[in-house]
């Protein structure tokens, strides 16, 4: 019978207070990277009127930052494999910290967009290198899992207080505020990791290879910026041709880190079938909440009429309770398997969809208290996940095998926006209505999008708008609700999934503990454990 752990080999030694504090450490960035992506949205009117970005740059000021993180966490991964996991963790914070400050006080569009990309290229050498990290300070796989629960939870958390920081710094100082938070978290972390922080990188490690470099760049930027265009625009010719092409580069890449005998991307680690399919699952629930996060903001603001940072308030108890179950994930999985936990979560978190299918144009409670139940569902799968991929991986692809977990979030979350944004907007085009009286081309606006509707009532008459906007704001309700009933189905199925190939129950079926070695362990552990 094979299982997902193995009794003949022993767990790591137990970490330590120096681990702890080093922990600490790495929760740092991890929790300014997330708050860096969702702290921007309050700031852009401020820094549009200041700046005056056209729309394009506008476009780019927002988006930039995540392209960069994408594109570059294969590379970044890998490189910390090679150079040392803390250098590269040193490095980019300081490229972190200066790149911060040259945000905060860019005169020009153009001067902060290349401080965005800056940023971008520096947080993605921060993720995989605080992951990797934290599978040399941690050994014994029960530890482990909790120190990966708490790496989670910063990122989430910093998701969910980046609004409501933003708004207490834009009441109080002009928005160049919001990126100057990383610089003191950058300096601590610099100060503090050489003391507290190993320093790991393997001894046998290759060249990097450059062209490898260019081709998973010029395949995963192409990638995202399609998803994301295919979310604005919906299927067009220039979006899926640059979807197409990014593919077509993504299969030269491949082919080429095969051949190679120090790949860029060390494609074996997808023969464990434990690693594979657990990315596969982290995906899933990255683009059922990735999708469903976006209709939920929009419905926030553009149905419930909050303001962006009344909506930022509404989402924190989701945050807040997604966390908490965040960190029962490594007691849950040593009671009744990492595979049961992670699919009952999926369960939940389908129960949670199904309330979202419900809700009316009035039902702000409702949508919310689904949400909620929704993330406490993905909340211990995504650090369990995240366990099972490092702690399957060999020591030495630590690294890689973190920039693998990152890189299939992010592709998750991009598909998602594409996918379930594109489908509520053809649901809303379908089934909307505009009354009689209302100017044709406020009219083209409202059948285009719910925001399109909103932004043109404004110049409208009371009466008018009120009318034109009841219909628009059902018709959007309705695509979030069958989206809802959709992405409930897709978390039974992926979590099926889970609970039948990520179950990790010992010969005899005593429940196993999260994270023990599996089968990738037991083929990299020295002949005769």
């Amino acid at each position: 019978m094979t299982t997902d752990t193995d009794t003949d080999i022993a767990p790591g030694p137990r970490a330590g207070r120096r681990e702890w504090l080093g922990l600490a450490v790495l929760a740092l960035p991890t929790l300014l990277l997330s708050l860096d992506m969702s702290v921007l949205y309050l700031a852009l009117p401020h820094l549009s009127a200041d700046l005056r970005p056209s729309s394009s740059q506008l476009l780019w000021i927002m988006d930039i930052y995540g392209f960069m993180i994408a594109g570059f966490l294969i590379t970044m991964g890998t490189l910390g494999d090679r150079i040392g996991r803390r250098r590269l963790l040193l490095v980019g914070a300081a490229a972190f910290c200066a790149a911060s400050v040259v945000a905060a006080y860019s005169t020009s569009a153009e001067m902060l967009i290349a401080a965005r990309t800056a940023l971008g290229v520096a947080g993605a050498t921060l993720m995989p290198a605080t992951l990797g990290l934290i599978s040399n300070m941690f050994a014994h796989p029960g530890q482990r899992g909790m120190a990966i629960a708490v790496w989670t939870s910063c990122f989430m958390g910093g998701t969910a207080i980046g609004p409501v920081v933003g708004g207490v710094l834009l009441q109080s100082f002009w928005w160049g505020s919001v990126f100057l938070l990383g610089v003191p978290v950058m300096v601590l972390l610099l100060v503090s990791a050489p003391l507290l922080l190993p320093e790991y990188r393997d001894p046998v490690a290759g060249r990097l290879d450059l062209f490898s470099v260019a081709l998973s760049l010029a395949a995963i930027l192409p990638i995202i910026y399609g998803l994301k265009e295919l979310a604005k625009e919906g299927i067009a010719l220039g979006p899926v041709a640059t979807l197409l092409a990014g593919a077509l580069v993504g299969t030269w890449f491949v082919r080429r880190q095969l051949r190679l005998d120090d790949p860029l991307l060390d494609l074996r680690l997808f023969a464990n079938r434990t690693i594979t399919t657990a990315l596969v699952v982290m995906m899933a629930g990255a683009v059922g909440m990735g999708g469903m996060f976006l209709l939920i903001s929009q419905y926030l603001q553009l149905v419930g009429g909050l303001s962006p940072l009344g909506a930022g308030l509404w989402l924190v108890p989701p945050a807040i309770a997604m966390i908490t179950s965040t960190m029962l994930s490594a007691p849950l999985a040593r009671s009744v398997g990492r595979g049961v936990v992670i699919g009952g979560g999926m369960g939940v978190t389908a129960v949670g969809f199904l309330m979202i299918t419900q809700v009316t144009t009035e039902g702000t409670v409702l949508l919310v208290g689904g949400l909620m139940l929704a993330m406490i569902g993905l909340g211990p799968g995504a650090a369990l996940v995240t366990d099972i991929v490092v702690g399957s991986a060999p020591k030495e692809k630590a690294g890689s095998a973190a920039s693998m977990s990152e890189t299939s979030g992010e592709f998750g979350i991009a598909i998602g926006v594409a996918l379930l944004g594109s489908l509520s907007t053809a649901l809303y085009r379908g089934r909307v209505t505009v009354p009689d009286g209302v100017p044709a081309e406020v009219s083209e606006a409202a059948r285009d999008t719910l925001a399109g509707a909103v932004a043109a009532a404004e110049g409208l008459p009371a009466d008018v708008a009120a009318r034109m906007l009841e219909p628009a704001r059902e018709a959007f309700t309705h695509g979030l609700n069958v989206t809802a009933g959709l992405g409930a189905a897709a978390m039974v199925v992926f979590g099926l999934l889970a609970v039948v190939l990520l179950r990790a129950g010992r010969d005899g079926g005593a429940p196993a503990r999260a994270g023990e070695p599996d089968e990738a362990a037991r083929a990299h552990a020295p002949s005769g454990t």
